[in-house]
């Protein structure tokens, strides 16, 4: 293929890559602001996950055809994961093993090994605070999801609601992570570890809204007077 042509595939992977983030990211604004529940909650954030695997897979050719030296697509694969997962989540309210729940856990430890082997092959430098954090955090995310079928049913079926929150916050503030360390460079590892860091306390707000608002219901069943 002719270097011209290359180079206009590139910019159009770029363009797409940048307008599905740009997309996502307001779609994902938008759930955060809505109310969560719903056939507008639920489509949009099937909206939100589409973006997002057009992010990852623009990446991914990126870096790959047009070999682009982008560690931040760690954070990206991070963000599809918790995505994904987060949706199965609240999707099927159980933790009963199913395979495409146990592949997609380990196609997202075999990425990411495999993108930290390949960086490391053609000598990138990256930012460790932002590498290592973001790989520990799949890892304690992975092993949660493993963990969790060792769970009664009865007490996981309080605790999906919970894993959805964070793991779709956690889905959208990876994505702003790697948004933010793009568009300002020059505040790494500032510009991709402080929206995590918001990231974890809007899950923590909407985790204890959410038990405050289950107790509230569970006190008004018992005593509809306090209604």
């Amino acid at each position: 293929m002719k270097k011209k042509q290359m180079e206009l595939l590139h910019q159009s992977n770029i363009i797409i890559h940048v307008a599905a983030g740009s997309l996502a990211l307001l779609t994902g604004i938008f759930i955060l602001f809505k109310k969560k529940q719903g056939s507008v909650h639920r489509i949009s954030g099937k909206i939100f996950l589409l973006l997002l695997g057009i992010v990852i897979f623009t990446g991914l050719l990126g870096v790959f055809v047009f070999k682009l030296n982008s560690f931040l697509l760690v954070i990206t694969v991070l963000s599809g994961y918790m995505g994904l997962s987060g949706f199965r989540a609240a999707r099927c309210r159980s933790n009963i093993p199913k395979a495409l729940d146990i592949f997609i856990a380990l196609l997202a430890l075999a990425s990411v090994t495999f993108f930290i082997w390949y960086f490391n092959a053609i000598g990138m430098i990256w930012s460790p605070v932002i590498i290592y954090s973001t790989v520990s955090y799949l890892l304690m995310a992975v092993g949660y999801d493993f963990g969790r079928y060792l769970v009664s049913k009865k007490v996981y079926g309080k605790l999906w609601l919970y894993e959805h929150i964070l793991k779709m916050v956690s889905a959208f503030s990876g994505l702003l992570s790697a948004f933010t360390g793009t568009v300002f460079p020059q505040y790494q590892p500032y510009s991709q570890f402080l929206p995590s860091v918001l990231g974890s306390l809007i899950a923590i707000g909407f985790i204890a809204h959410a038990i405050a608002k289950t107790r509230k219901d569970k006190m008004t069943h018992q005593n509809p007077t306090i209604a």
